[in-house]
């Protein structure tokens, strides 16, 4: 494609963003300043919309973007600088203080962007065999309970209580603690196994009353399900294509169930920010969206994947702009 037809797709395409309506060739030569003719642009709107990058609606002489125009224009036209000051002050107030906590600093990003971009914004944590354990860490509360403490090099910290039949006694808890640590420091979640009972057991030489429990409760609390967090929801109703009542019931459907968040956020490469536009997902309930997902660190440390929902109309540009300042603000950058 030409420049020419380049620079008109890019304005039909952010004059549709900003207005929801049909985008005539004499609308775009007064707000965009480009130096061409009306007849001109209507000729290469012409030509646009016969290649398939541009539609004509049923209610308006204009046109409008369709899925192919807007992959176009994120793969090589959208702005992705496209945030301003204040929104930068804004960013870097509702992270400041919590760089430190990183289990709260999911949730923080998320209605960030949600609030910045008035987009829903979905996100999940990353799954347990993801992490590698930094230290464990067993804690006496009486005779019979023991605390369990995880934390892992993500950042994440778990932690569960252990009943037993029989009393445990300070030195065996100190034993507990060198064994697991010597065993599992920088090893992955999953290798809390049964394998790991056995060796445990054969270097002990304690009753399986005390072993088997605290396998039992790790491996239960580190097989929940990851945390999934949701914002913003009540702004997609503010949009006119949630006029549509299939929209509005495909959103509510696909929002209110985890299986589809958890694979749409679980998809896409790791390093990258991921667009899916309209039939571009997989699921025919996502047919009239866009999923913009990015996977987000905290000092190269995992925190999960972070995504926002909108119709196929999103402002691109401001979106992936903003999850580019968050990603590179979470990293130090």
């Amino acid at each position: 494609m030409d420049d020419r037809k380049k620079r008109i797709l890019q304005a039909i395409v952010e004059e549709y963003i900003n207005t929801a309506e049909p985008v005539s060739s004499g609308s775009i030569v007064k707000k965009y300043g480009l130096d061409f003719s009306s007849a001109t642009i209507r000729n290469e709107m012409a030509e646009l919309e016969k290649v398939g990058f541009i539609e004509k609606t049923h209610t308006s002489s204009g046109r409008v973007p369709s899925a192919k125009g807007y992959r176009l224009y994120v793969d090589e036209l959208l702005n992705d600088n496209n945030i301003s000051l204040a929104e930068i002050r804004y960013i870097q107030s509702k992270l400041m203080n919590k760089l430190n906590e990183m289990e709260d600093l999911t949730k923080i990003a998320t209605s960030t962007i949600s609030e910045v971009t008035h987009y829903t914004t979905l996100a999940i944590g990353p799954t347990a065999k993801m992490q590698n354990i930094e230290e464990i860490k067993f804690v006496l509360l009486g005779t019979r309970m023991l605390m369990a403490v995880i934390l892992t090099d993500a950042g994440i910290i778990k932690e569960t209580i252990i009943k037993f039949n029989q009393d445990i006694n300070d030195e065996q808890v100190e034993t507990l603690n060198f064994i697991f640590n010597n065993k599992l420091k920088g090893k992955p979640l999953d290798l809390i196994d049964r394998p790991l009972e056995e060796y445990i057991f054969s270097h002990m030489n304690y009753s399986l009353e005390v072993i088997k429990p605290i396998m039992e409760q790790l491996n239960k609390v580190l097989n929940e399900e990851e945390k999934i967090y949701l914002e913003g929801a009540n702004k997609a109703f503010d949009l006119p294509e949630f006029k549509s009542l299939e929209v509005a019931k495909n959103f509510i459907n696909v929002i209110d169930k985890r299986e589809i968040v958890t694979d749409l956020l679980n998809t896409g490469f790791a390093n990258d920010i991921n667009v899916y536009i309209g039939n571009e997902n997989e699921n025919e309930q996502l047919k009239d969206f866009s999923i913009v997902t990015f996977k987000h660190k905290y000092k190269n440390k995992d925190l999960g994947t972070i995504g926002i929902i909108g119709p196929t109309r999103m402002d691109y540009s401001k979106v992936i702009s903003v999850m580019k300042y968050i990603s590179k603000k979470l990293n130090g950058e």
